[in-house]
């Protein structure tokens, strides 16, 4: 049985198409900057040709789309929407006639709501994005959904919290350079305040091969996420641990700490980092699927191999 991966050098992409070809599926591998000498395929631009979306979506079952731009400040929206909604958009028409499976969409949490938000994220939670890529996030999933429109249970939208593994980027990536650096000064623990819902790559990978495997039809969109939820300043605690460095925290008040932010013109930054932003995984749970449950340790590790220089090249 033979499974389309799109992003398959990305960070989940990569652990998508591994675990895979581990459960015995035959893989093929799409790329927006295939390598010569690998076995991956151009994947189209979202003004190629309809043939090209043809002939990508030939002869497979399933599809995984992990492909999408993020993290990119040059980026505009229209950029964002070209890149996350309308390739989205024409990928999906194309698998929904040529390939006779599932569509897994990884999508994100900020498709629901921005860094700001403070609450529970569950599949019934408004979407009420913030930025440019949670908006083309949020398009993307409807544009997959039209496209299955005849037949909705053979495809999803997986929204995903912030996913850690070699080679992330964004906030995580800043906090672990921050939990790296030699210095031992106390940090104001109102900073750090905020509760996250993380998860691993690796866990991320699982889920859509549960999703590719399970008998059971698919529901429109699933939320899932490592548990439990975390502080940040534990997870900050678990990148100084796997450097070899301690975590000191001081007891200084978020009321000085907020009003210098805002002076500062970094008034979303602090509310992005002290928000608690808590996904509610019970539907997959529900379903059979089992949520990973070693963040700390996993997150110390990943520190650990950085600094040791052991992290594998992506």
């Amino acid at each position: 049985m033979k499974v389309l991966v799109t992003g398959a050098t990305g960070l989940i992409g990569r652990q998508v198409v591994q675990q895979l070809r581990e459960a015995g599926f035959e893989v093929r591998i799409a790329s927006r900057h295939p390598e010569p000498a690998s076995d991956a395929v151009l994947l189209p631009a979202p003004d190629a040709p309809a043939a090209a979306f043809t002939a990508i979506t030939q002869d497979v079952r399933h599809v995984v789309h992990c492909a999408a731009l993020n993290n990119d400040r040059d980026a505009s929206e229209a950029d964002y929407l070209s890149a996350n909604a309308d390739l989205t958009g024409r990928l999906a028409r194309a698998a929904a006639v040529q390939a006779g499976g599932r569509f897994v969409y990884l999508s994100s949490i900020r498709a629901v709501a921005g860094p700001g938000f403070s609450g529970t994220i569950d599949e019934k939670t408004p979407p009420a994005p913030q930025c440019a890529y949670g908006r083309s996030k949020r398009e993307g999933e409807i544009r997959t959904l039209d496209a299955y429109a005849s037949r909705p249970s053979d495809t999803t939208a997986l929204r995903l919290p912030p996913v850690y593994g070699e080679g992330m980027k964004g906030n995580l990536a800043t906090l672990m350079r921050l939990g790296g650096m030699p210095v031992n000064l106390p940090l104001p623990a109102a900073l750090f305040s905020g509760m996250r819902s993380l998860m691993s790559c690796e866990a991320a990978a699982r889920t859509v091969v549960y999703l590719l495997s399970r008998p059971q039809p698919l529901r429109p969109v699933y939320v899932a996420c490592d548990l439990p939820p975390l502080p940040i300043s534990a997870v900050l605690g678990a990148f100084r641990q796997g450097f070899g460095l301690s975590l000191r925290l001081s007891a200084v008040p978020a009321g000085p700490i907020r009003a210098a932010a805002t002076l500062l013109g970094k008034g979303k930054a602090w509310d992005a980092m002290t928000a608690t932003q808590i996904c509610d995984p019970s539907l997959l749970v529900a379903e059979g699927w089992v949520p990973q449950t070693d963040t700390l340790e996993r997150l110390a590790e990943l520190a650990r191999r950085h600094r040791s220089g052991t992290a594998q090249p992506r």
